[in-house]
């Protein structure tokens, strides 16, 4: 069922749209918490360090086409707002054309480029093979990334977040008992894992792409479809420099990767297991933001300035609440958590990722007022802005984390202060922009 974002009460508009994309992501978290737990609880820490550092590359190569299929959302909300049938059609044909061709560009690179991988991780030789052996599976995977992604961000954009939730729903049940299956049953070990994520995602991807053609009737139109070089570039305005947002953020992370990754597998296996727990304690609010850009684009389409100052506001106070509260749980329950993913036997593993999540984890509120910030540029038109944001986050981060870690009194304890640092400048620098700039962000063309 489609919803018109542009009425009823603000903050409970936003919160009924986004509760689903909270949903459908908390279970695709578990189904990537569920390949953590197997991967490090039956076949080791090598293991586990493989396929943490595996998530960490996969994560870069599908944010590039998740970057595409949510700038290429935002332009449809727009039109759903301007309730624009035609236009909308002509993008979303324009846009599945563009980011079909890319995706298979992307695959291929990713197996190209396969053995180079280790020299940019500096993955340590006990590791390398186990973790050549998940990403040669894994890739395979990457057309149904493309398929799922998209097609949730155009029900999304016509105000349907609920259909892609089941589908996740479904993926994720199916990747927890083919994980269980595969790896302890049949003893295929990060192979077996592998292969039970893939499996999943074409379940989700092909799935949803059937849904969306049979119900939409606007993407089943038969007029004859023209490229036309006006929608490209919109699309491509969108969409190219959201994608460079994702890509930009997830190279920086990967970076970061690679020098964890020089302090050894212990280290390296903390790591997995810090971030998985980290990605799950803060994804509901990137789901807010998401929701939020949607929100946010519809009404910009529809000429609602009031209700966009309103929805800021509200997404504002609703997003740092909820951010001061995973915190405080994330702190105090941090070493059972890890507990969770690491034999208690494994005593600096889990020390060091106790660390990890109480130096991050105290400021999640300020990963949420970013998300918010991506949001609301995106939506407005300046996507570039979105763009500068994460390159100030990401880029301080990198640059402190390699000089903080140079210190021996610090180490890999720089590493993790560095991230809330370039939170918090990136935070600044777009409040400021928003301040000043206020008037001209929310005029409507």
């Amino acid at each position: 069922m489609n919803r018109d974002l542009t009425k009823g009460p603000v903050l409970r508009t936003m919160l009924r749209f986004s509760l689903p994309m909270i949903l459908g992501n908390l279970l695709q978290q578990c189904y990537n918490l569920a390949d953590t737990w197997v991967v490090g609880r039956y076949l080791g820490s090598n293991a586990l360090a493989a396929v943490g550092s595996s998530f960490t590359l996969m994560t870069f190569l599908t944010s590039i086409l998740l970057g595409l299929c949510m700038g290429s959302g935002a332009v449809f909300s727009i039109r759903f707002g301007q309730k624009d049938e035609s236009a909308l059609q002509e993008s979303v044909r324009t846009s599945f054309l563009l980011i079909s061709v890319l995706t298979v560009i992307l695959n291929v690179l990713a197996f190209v480029c396969l053995d180079g991988i280790r020299i940019f991780l500096q993955v340590p030789d006990a590791v390398w093979g186990l973790m050549r052996d998940y990403l040669k599976i894994i890739f395979c995977g990457i057309a149904a990334t493309f398929l799922y992604n998209f097609f949730a961000s155009y029900l999304r954009a016509v105000g349907n977040s609920v259909v892609p939730l089941w589908f996740l729903a479904v993926s994720a049940v199916l990747n927890i008992g083919l994980d269980l299956w595969f790896v302890i049953g049949l003893s295929r070990g990060v192979g077996g894992a592998a292969e039970a994520t893939v499996l999943s995602q074409y379940i989700a991807g092909v799935g949803i792409m059937i849904y969306a053609v049979l119900r939409c009737p606007e993407l089943r139109a038969k007029e004859k479809f023209r490229l036309r070089r006006r929608c490209l570039k919109e699309i491509a305005d969108y969409s190219v420099l959201t994608c460079v947002q994702q890509s930009v953020m997830n190279l920086g992370i990967l970076m970061v990767q690679g020098l964890v990754n020089s302090f050894g597998a212990p280290i390296m296996a903390a790591f997995a297991a810090a971030v998985k727990i980290d990605a799950f304690a803060y994804m509901p609010v990137q789901d807010f933001g998401n929701a939020f850009s949607t929100f946010t684009a519809q009404n910009y389409g529809a000429g609602e300035k009031e209700r966009l100052r309103k929805g800021l506001k509200d997404a504002l106070a609703a997003s740092v609440l909820f951010s001061l509260a995973v915190s405080a749980v994330v702190f105090i329950f941090a070493r059972p958590l890890m507990g969770l993913f690491v034999d208690s036997a494994e005593t600096q593993i889990i020390a060091e990722g106790v660390r990890y999540l109480r130096i991050e984890g105290a400021f999640y509120f300020g990963i949420g007022i970013l998300f918010l910030l991506y949001g609301l540029y995106r939506a407005v038109g300046r996507p570039g802005m979105s763009v500068v944001l994460t390159v100030l986050s990401l880029g301080t981060r990198v640059v402190l984390a390699y000089a903080l870690s140079a210190f021996p009194a610090l180490g890999v304890v720089g590493i993790w202060w560095s991230v809330p640092i370039g939170w918090a400048l990136a935070d600044i620098v777009g409040i400021l922009y928003y301040v000043f700039r206020k008037k001209k962000l929310l005029s409507i063309s």
